[in-house]
């Protein structure tokens, strides 16, 4: 069963929602609601990582995520923290989490040191530059050749720190530092990535490259990003990170059957 990570942005100024589930009240009601939807994980983030977005000090952070996590944890939701902060890692995985997903695949050793003591999972992510750069005309000789190979030295990189290998998965990163060409090679070579040994991640959900193909403002993305999500099913993704979970969720009853990744449950009586 392809599993499916909902998205609660506790920022104001996240691409997709940005402001809308800033306030602790707001992201926890989301968190429950995206639950209740079929959401397998919630990824809680307090950092925005769209182009161009600022920086968050790590007090900050963790102010805005801490209760949202902690009430989400003792519902007993499965959370996965967004940061690359190990100060905020730490404080996440205290308060209930068990997954970290760094956009910056733990280049941080301090984040590795976190990740490997706690024995939680772990999310490692290529990106190109930074959140604030890396759309500053991204360039590949072999965009998927490049973003496994990443993957691949992160991943022996983790295990040589001490994080468990079994718990690792890899994201080739939508949208971070690529074109939509870019974009569109990686969705559709997963199985490249998937052949590292460990699942993938992949978060397609309402970006640029969908708005760029259809045309669609950030809040019309829906038909798109679930075109890429059940593309990148077919393709080899085992975690899908969305905003549409209960959307999202209804065309993987569909696909997962048709993939052989689970049976078909009927609804009701018809043709």
């Amino acid at each position: 069963m392809t599993l499916v990570m909902g998205i609660v942005n506790v920022t104001p100024d996240s691409f997709s929602d940005g402001g809308r589930y800033l306030d602790p009240d707001a992201a926890i009601a989301h968190g429950r609601e995206l639950s209740a939807a079929g959401a397998g994980i919630l990824d809680v983030g307090g950092e925005s990582t769209r182009p161009g977005a600022a920086a968050v000090g790590a007090p900050e952070e963790r102010s805005r995520i801490l209760p949202v996590i902690e009430a989400l944890a003792a519902d007993g939701a499965r959370i996965s923290v967004d940061t690359s902060k190990p100060e905020v890692a730490a404080a996440a995985l205290a308060a209930g989490a068990e997954i970290v997903n760094d956009v910056t695949a733990l280049r941080d050793p301090a984040m590795a040191a976190v990740c490997a003591e706690a024995r939680c999972g772990v999310v490692l992510m290529h990106m190109k530059g930074t959140p604030r750069t890396m759309q500053d005309d991204p360039t590949y000789a072999d965009v998927v050749g490049e973003v496994r190979a990443f993957l691949a030295e992160r991943l022996e990189a983790a295990a040589a720190a001490g994080v468990d290998r079994e718990r690792i998965w890899v994201d080739p990163g939508i949208g971070f530092g690529k074109t939509v060409a870019h974009n569109l090679e990686l969705i559709a070579s997963l199985d490249r990535i998937a052949d590292l040994g460990r699942p993938v991640v992949v978060g397609a959900s309402r970006k640029n490259f969908i708005g760029a193909i259809t045309g669609r403002p950030v809040d019309r993305r829906l038909g798109g990003s679930i075109a890429a999500a059940v593309v990148a099913a077919f393709a080899g993704a085992a975690v899908l990170r969305v905003h549409d979970v209960a959307a999202t969720v209804e065309a993987l009853r569909v696909a997962d059957p048709i993939l052989g990744r689970a049976e078909p449950v009927a609804a009701g009586a018809g043709p």
